[in-house]
């Protein structure tokens, strides 16, 4: 990289080379690195020595302890107080995040709050998608495009209270080392296999962990379906629910983001939420936080009502105004049944909490509640029956 000029027009060009943000060498030697022996050592030495069954065992251990510690330890937890957990599993989160080599969760956190609090903007999103895929996905990590947030954590002072996010921060590099290297070396030493252990279980499972979690950052933001907001460029796909351990429903994470879960359906596959909420019952994690459901159905709505009302008009219809006049109408109509529907299951719910009302009164509300989601059940298929109909006029 050549060095700023000062001085006459005709050394501009080598200013604007010198203004590119310098590498960050220790982070590119890593990854490659890694990738090297992920792809070229783990094969070759599969070929000539082999492993057996207890080799991918705690492989998939591995990584799943590193996917499990970002998504519900760095993201729910740190970065977005989904939850409260209590100091054992805030400890294990802590050297989870440390053997997923993603920096510490004070760092992590500071950075996924500026990406929520400015999504999609190049200037201010650390991880901004409409840079492209490759930045998105590990580019910004390569060069020091915004170096000030090396130092400015001023987002996540809430953070700044928890010892033990303070403790790890402190002490990540040699945790980070330790872990990474001591884990794999005594698993193979008691095992008899640490070369093999070593790649496996070191190597390998960092290489699949970074991709799977940078994968929330890239491919999240381009494939998939904006079901509940088009205001960013966030997608739910349920495919890379799988792979990211729930966080593939980002669509629905960008405009509920205090929401514990990201697969709000009993189908979803979201093993953050299902880790989350057992915890609770294990009364090691408490004060999950869900967003209301009227809100979540009402943006539901909201984006298929906007996308009929496009597809009506790219038509050219010649009564395109008295449909879309008829769609927002229903619209309304089915907002207005959404509210009523989920006050009186709140006050359902409420009931059965606290026992504070009479058997007989307890009967009735939930005579009233039975009633009222028979009615909302047949209401949004009345709801989908008019959006599929205007459409094929």
């Amino acid at each position: 990289m050549s060095k700023q000029v000062s001085g006459s027009g005709q050394n501009e060009p080598s200013a604007t080379v010198a203004n590119k943000p310098k590498i960050i060498w220790l982070n590119v030697w890593v990854f490659i690195l890694t990738t090297l022996v992920a792809v070229v050592g783990v094969p070759l030495y599969g070929y000539w020595v082999g492993y057996d069954i207890w080799h991918w065992v705690f492989l998939t251990i591995g990584i799943g302890i590193c996917g499990m510690s970002i998504t519900a330890g760095y993201h729910r937890l740190w970065s977005h107080k989904a939850y409260k957990a209590n100091r054992f599993v805030r400890i294990l989160y802590a050297l989870g995040g440390a053997l997923a080599v993603q920096n510490s969760a004070l760092h992590w956190s500071s950075d996924h709050r500026l990406h929520h609090g400015h999504v999609d903007d190049n200037d201010k999103d650390p991880y901004s998608a409409k840079r492209g895929f490759w930045y998105s996905h590990m580019g910004w990590m390569l060069r020091e495009y915004q170096a000030h947030r090396y130092s400015d954590y001023s987002n996540v002072k809430d953070l700044q209270q928890d010892p033990i996010v303070m403790w790890q921060h402190r002490n990540y590099l040699w945790l980070t080392l330790s872990l990474n290297f001591g884990l794999p070396i005594v698993l193979g030493w008691f095992y008899g296999d640490v070369l093999g252990m070593l790649l496996i279980v070191g190597f390998l499972r960092l290489v699949i962990s970074h991709h799977t979690t940078f994968f929330i950052n890239s491919l999240a933001h381009i494939w998939g379906k904006q079901t509940y907001t088009d205001k960013n460029t966030a997608r739910d796909n349920g495919f890379l629910a799988l792979l990211t351990y729930g966080e593939g429903y980002h669509n629905f994470h960008h405009l509920f983001q205090n929401d514990y879960r990201n697969g709000i359906r009993w189908w979803h596959f979201d093993p953050t939420k299902w880790l989350i909420k057992s915890l609770s019952w294990l009364k090691l994690a408490s004060d999950l936080k869900r967003c209301d459901e009227t809100k979540i159905e009402q943006a539901k709505a909201t984006m298929l009502m906007q996308r009929n009302i496009h597809k009506i008009t790219k038509k050219a219809h010649p009564k395109a105004d008295e449909l879309i006049s008829k769609l927002k109408d229903e619209y309304e109509l089915y907002c207005q049944k959404l509210s009523e529907y989920y006050a009186v299951k709140r006050d359902w719910v409420l009931s059965q909490k606290k026992q504070l009302q009479q058997q007989v009164d307890s009967h009735e509300l939930f005579e009233h509640y039975q009633n009222w989601r028979r009615q909302l059940k047949d209401y949004r298929k009345h709801w989908l029956g008019v959006n599929r109909q205007l459409l094929a006029v």
